[in-house]
């Protein structure tokens, strides 16, 4: 049985790097919320009140929640929206969602990711918290910059930008020229 991943496990994962982890052991507070609108532009007054915005390219499951079609994808895309306010961070995520290749609809299914994704994810925005928010720099993560490696690369199918969320709003991961 396939399911979406939990909302708890983000928040779980989150809190385990901050706690257990000291990810950002600066004695600040930290929260991540999910907003499934929220997208990668910052109006000039959300920069103005300290919003940054980061962006990820995970692996991730979906089910069709009409035909129930299951399938992978290592382009699923992921929107941070951070801020660092008198002592308490804020980060919310939002995942994009495809389409089913079977269905064709415009109903966008949500994506699952196992917890080691998640945790390479989170672990991905924390690197970017340390860069902006306490202008920490660490050279080996900046190498990777947040993209899939070339074994990830080489097993991924062609994107289907009609499928794709993402790519439906201007915000996606893949280029227009590697599009399908």
């Amino acid at each position: 049985m396939y399911s979406v991943t939990p909302q708890h496990w983000w928040y779980d994962t989150f809190n385990e790097l901050l706690d257990d982890d000291s990810e950002l052991d600066y004695g600040d507070r930290w929260t991540l919320k999910v907003n499934y609108n929220k997208t990668d532009e910052i109006t000039y007054e959300e920069r103005k009140k300290g919003w940054k915005v980061s962006t990820h390219q995970a692996n991730g499951k979906f089910q069709c929640v009409s035909c129930k079609k299951t399938w992978d994808s290592a382009q699923v895309r992921l929107v941070f929206r951070y801020r660092l306010l008198g002592g308490q961070g804020t980060v919310i995520m939002r995942p994009f969602g495809q389409a089913c290749l079977r269905c064709r609809g415009d109903k966008f299914n949500l994506p699952g990711f196992d917890k080691k994704e998640v945790e390479q994810a989170l672990l991905r925005q924390f690197y970017n918290i340390r860069k902006n928010c306490y202008h920490e720099e660490d050279e080996e993560k900046a190498e990777d910059n947040g993209r899939p490696s070339s074994e990830s690369e080489a097993k991924t199918k062609p994107h289907k930008n009609h499928l794709c969320q993402a790519c439906r709003v201007g915000h996606c991961c893949v280029d227009d020229k590697d599009a399908n």
